[in-house]
């Protein structure tokens, strides 16, 4: 799969970050971390973890393909790897199948293993994003042709992190989702939950009433922390979700 630019990610960046891009297969990892803990072979350890899972990951998906190809809960076998136990646990929350939480996963597993070196991570796959901060941050909002997109930020308090920020949509990317939503966001302190039920209430929306129904069930669930869903001009939102104009915040 080649490379395309993800113009989405024009509104994450923060200047007090240095950023690196692992791409492995279909995995594609938009990296930040702390300026001054930034070394080449920080990024070279990032690639190697990456590889390490999907491999794991890939080969018990070869033994077991019922994993990769179901849309509803799932119990993997117990040899399973730890990473497909927890999109199995997060799905299995939000009623989807395990796939539905496999970009948040990555992106929780690869942002913690970085912890450990920088008190600042950001790691963005696929619209999927884990945080840790020491500060307050801003998370663009991406949501396709709506008039939203561009215009609100979340903002993120550095005391709700680590958190997970997980992105779907019915119309922009290449991941699986039966609704036309343009953006569900969900917030959760497991990333894997908040890509699953992120998935699952976006497969809710089909026209821009139903950006209530999508948010009301996404409260529901365990974990779920905020909501933000959107289509078209209407908006919903629950939990701890501030927006703020992204002129304001990069003022």
């Amino acid at each position: 799969m080649s490379y395309t630019e993800r113009t989405y990610r024009l509104g994450l960046r923060e200047n007090d970050l240095a950023y690196f891009q692992v791409v492995y297969k279909e995995t594609d990892l938009y990296i930040g971390v702390r300026s001054d803990r930034f070394t080449p072979e920080l990024a070279k350890r990032t690639e190697s973890l990456v590889r390490e899972l999907r491999g794991r990951l890939e080969r018990y998906i070869g033994e077991d393909p019922g994993f990769l190809h179901t849309l509803k809960p799932y119990t993997p076998a117990a040899a399973a790897p730890e990473i497909a136990h927890e999109m199995a646990a997060a799905a299995r929350l939000a009623g989807v199948g395990p796939m539905a939480a496999v970009a948040g996963a990555f992106a929780a597993r690869v942002g913690r293993e970085l912890s450990r070196f920088s008190k600042e991570v950001l790691v963005e796959n696929g619209g999927d994003i884990f945080l840790k901060s020491s500060c307050r941050r801003l998370i663009g909002v991406f949501a396709a042709d709506s008039p939203f997109t561009g215009r609100v930020a979340l903002e993120i308090p550095s005391n709700m992190t680590p958190l997970g920020i997980c992105t779907s949509s019915g119309v922009v990317g290449h991941s699986l989702s039966l609704g036309k939503a343009d953006a569900v966001v969900v917030l959760a302190a497991s990333a894997a939950l908040a890509d699953a039920v992120a998935t699952a209430a976006a497969n809710l929306v089909s026209g821009p009433e139903e950006v209530y129904r999508a948010t009301e069930f996404a409260s529901q669930v365990p974990g779920v922390l905020g909501v933000l869903s959107i289509k078209g001009d209407r908006l919903a939102a629950w939990g701890k979700i501030k927006l703020v104009p992204v002129d304001a915040g990069h003022g």
